[in-house]
């Protein structure tokens, strides 16, 4: 999968998307996404591949694993590799946030 495709897999789940943030606050639950680094493949002293890494964050207004679920089903119909973290409270913002994290072609 290419970064430029992420957008649009995500929609899938309808739920609000974003690349790095909404200009004006979404419905809950929601998604914003943001390219956090790279791990490309070196051979023969120079960039043999591109990838880099998107974080995936899913905002729900109390922990839902209905909605988790799908968006790691998601990801495994495309046979995209993931991780996660635990689940946190973001009390400033009074929701849950569940980060995945994926890697991409460039």
């Amino acid at each position: 999968m290419k970064f430029n495709e992420v957008f649009s897999m995500l929609r899938k789940l309808n739920i609000p998307v974003a690349y790095d943030h909404f200009d004006s606050p979404p419905s809950i639950p929601f998604i914003t996404y943001s390219d956090s680094g790279s791990n490309h493949v070196y051979a023969d002293n120079g960039v043999y591949k591109k990838q880099i890494f998107v974080e995936i964050e899913l905002y729900t207004d109390k922990k839902d694993l209905s909605i988790e679920n799908r968006l790691e089903d998601l990801l495994d119909e495309r046979g995209i590799v993931y991780s996660s973290y635990p689940t946190i409270w973001i009390d400033s913002e009074k929701l849950y946030q569940k980060i995945y994290e994926i890697g991409v072609e460039n």
